[in-house]
Formats: structure tokens, sequence, C-alpha cells
């Protein structure tokens, strides 16, 4: 069959989490199907990175976005109907270049990742459709206007309201609909929103696994860092956190590793000499294996924390908060700590510092679970049995610890 992938964002390098879930399901996706991969990028695509996808997709198009156009469209979103999320990624030009590849490699399915993509193929109604919401950029957006200052709440704000009605407008005009969590998906404001199709992450257990290294730091904290709850989360640990546990353990140390630390991330490394700031790191896995704790204290944002799947993966003890990990499901007090205030976060991480049989045990539970739990291929036979196979039974297993979904007809 031919499937038709529509991406916000080149899938390659893997350092950011949508880049991370098409890559490993559309590759594995087109060992059955003949793919045509159409992304956009607002950079010049590196020769390299090209060549990286060209070894798995026979049909690749990139449409380069320059910097004039999305200045352009930032001027015009707050006139336009659609949420700045949308209008910020669709341009006429793109748009041209989408129509003249489904014409011409004239696709039996259209698949979508993110509401920021279906813009480009919601007027071709002959086409079978699924979206992949990935996670609820509605609530996500609905969390960041609460603590917002204003202005910049009420803008928050509007923009909650224009993506909760064009998530459910998608909803309505595609065949299918998946997304990364039960969690995610029961914040969807759709009525019909049970419909919806968990299609977890996976983790390459291959590649992320336990490594024999000399440790340098204490904790860490890997992600995308100039994604918001990022930020936030980074922001929590430093600032709230790290002090406890130094007042009981001076010189504890952290390092922050992920693309694109601002200033205000920058900042924190210049004023505490025992927070180290590694920014891009071409392999991840380097400081996994760095680190005695990984601590993700996440308060804001949606969907599933991939640096927890991958932590454990590598065998590391994690902290994190309920609201990471009700998407990861690991079991409280047993593959993972959870949480709350300040305080509560010092003391699971001053516990697990100074027990290393604690912390191999944590380990080793969390370690079990991620490998039992998360496959990239089960992951992509799901979402493509929904795409082309015979309708899923109502019990479908939605993945670990969590309740089975009635997904109801799966053809609308």
């Amino acid at each position: 069959m031919k499937l038709l992938v529509v991406l916000s964002r080149m899938p390659y390098p893997l350092e950011k989490g949508d880049k991370l879930r098409a890559f490993h399901l559309v590759k594995r996706l087109s060992e059955k199907h003949e793919v045509f991969l159409f992304c956009l990028s607002d950079q010049r695509v590196k020769a390299d990175d090209e060549a990286h996808l060209r070894g798995y997709f026979k049909h690749l198009h990139v449409v380069y976005i320059p910097w004039w156009r999305l200045l352009l469209r930032l001027c015009a979103a707050p006139f336009s109907r659609l949420p700045f999320q949308v209008s910020y990624f669709h341009h006429g030009h793109a748009q041209r270049q989408l129509d003249r590849v489904v014409a011409e490699f004239r696709p039996d399915h259209v698949l979508c990742q993110l509401v920021r993509t279906t813009e480009y193929v919601r007027h071709h109604y002959q086409l079978p459709k699924t979206l992949d919401y990935m996670d609820t950029l509605s609530k996500g957006m609905e969390r960041r206007a609460e603590t917002a200052p204003f202005p910049f709440s009420a803008v928050l704000q509007a923009e909650t309201r224009r993506l909760i009605g064009y998530e459910n407008l998608m909803f309505d005009l595609f065949d299918h609909q998946v997304i990364i969590s039960a969690q995610d998906r029961d914040l969807l404001y759709h009525p019909d929103r049970h419909q919806v199709v968990v299609v977890p992450n996976g983790v390459d257990n291959e590649y992320f696994a336990p490594q024999r290294k000399e440790k340098t730091h204490d904790l860490l904290f890997t992600g995308n860092m100039n994604y918001p709850p990022n930020i936030d989360s980074v922001l929590f640990l430093v600032q709230r956190v790290l002090p406890l546990v130094q007042a009981k353990r001076p010189g504890t140390t952290l390092l922050i590793a992920g693309v694109d630390p601002g200033q205000r991330i920058l900042r924190l490394a210049a004023a505490h000499p025992e927070v180290t700031v590694s920014g891009w790191m071409k392999d991840i896995r380097q400081a996994y294996a760095s680190a005695h704790v990984f601590v993700a204290p996440m308060q804001l944002g949606t969907g599933l924390q991939n640096k927890l799947l991958e932590a454990m993966a590598m065998g590391m003890p994690c902290v994190s908060s309920d609201l990471a990990n009700n998407a990861v499901g690991a079991s409280p007090g047993t593959s993972i700590l959870i949480g709350h205030e300040p305080q509560e976060y010092a003391d699971h991480i001053l516990r697990l510092l100074e027990n290393p049989q604690e912390r191999d045990a944590l380990a080793h539970h969390a370690l079990q679970f991620v490998r039992s739990s998360f496959n990239w291929e089960s992951a992509a036979n799901l979402l493509d049995g929904l795409m082309f196979g015979p309708s899923l039974p109502a019990a479908q297993t939605e993945g670990p610890n969590h309740a089975s979904a009635s997904m109801g007809p799966v053809a609308r």
C-alpha cells in the first residue's frame, strides 16, 4: 500500500519527541508499505541528515520555509481563523507541493502527525486519513496560560480556545485518530474521544541499555531545552529542589543535557557551580551513563516523556511527577519515585544518593518494566492495523498499566 506521511519537521536527528516518534513508527511502516515522507523545515537540511533518511524511505520531500515566510505568518496569525500552532506551519507554496505529491503519488492513506499538519490535507476528502494527535496541544496550552503573566496569559488563553475548536474539527474530518497515552486521550474535549486509539511510544532497548561508566554527576535532567515544560522543570529543580538537597549534601552536582538551552538555562550554570549545561550531545547515552539519579519534576505539558523511558532503559533510578508518570504507568515506589513538593523530591534524591542498594533495586525494576512494556514494533503494528488492517477488537490493550479502551468503530 502507498502511505503519505506529513510531518511538521524532518524526523532526524532525533533530538525532539515528535521526531523520535515519527522516525521509529514510520521506519517500521516503510518495511511493509511504500512510504512518501513529506516534511516541513524552517532551516536548511544537512546533507548527512537527508542521506540518513533516504536510507529508510524511498520517497522524501522536504519543503524549506524561510524565515521571512515564518515572519509573515506570525504577523498574520492574530487575524487567522487557525490556531497559531497551525497557521505557523501552513504555507501556500508548501500546500501546492503537497497537492502535487497527492496527484502524482496517489496514496492509499495519509498519516498526519500533530494537528499542525492537518490543514494540508483537510480538503482532500477522497483520501482515507489518520491523525496522530501525539499529545493534547490544547491542554498543554491551557496549563501554560494558567501560570503565564499578563498579557501572555490572554494570548495563550485565546490560542487554547482556537486549538480546542480545531482539534475537534480535525477529529471529525479524519477517519482515524491516535494519541500517545490514555491520559492525553482523556484530555481531549471531543465528546467521542473514547474512540481515539492509544499508540504509545517505544524505546530502542538495544541502543538504550545499561553502560558501565564512571559517574561524574549526581543528578541528570535531559530534554529539548527550548520546550517550555522542560524549562519550567529545570527551574523548579535548580531553584527549589537542589538547595534542599545541598543543605544536607553539599556539592551535589546536576547535569542538564539537551538541545537549544536558552539564556535562562545558561544563567543557571553561571550562578550555580554545581550545575552543568551541556547543550546538544551527539550521543545522549553518555549523559545517562554519567549520572547516579535521573530527575524529571515535570509540572506542565502533555504527552509521554521519552526521557523517562530512555533513562529506565539505561538502568537509571528515576524520580519524577505524577503528571509525567501517568502516561508511563510505572509502579510508584517500585519502578519510579514520585515527588509532589520540593521537600519530597529532595528526600527521594538524598535517599537514593546515600543508598546504592536502593538505587540498584529501583533501577532494576524500572529496566524490567520498560523492556516489557514499551516496544516500537508493537506500536507500529497497532498503527498499521488501524490504517490498513481489519477493525481492531474493542478490548485492544492500550499499553502498560492502563485499562482497555472501547475503541468503537474505527472507520468513521
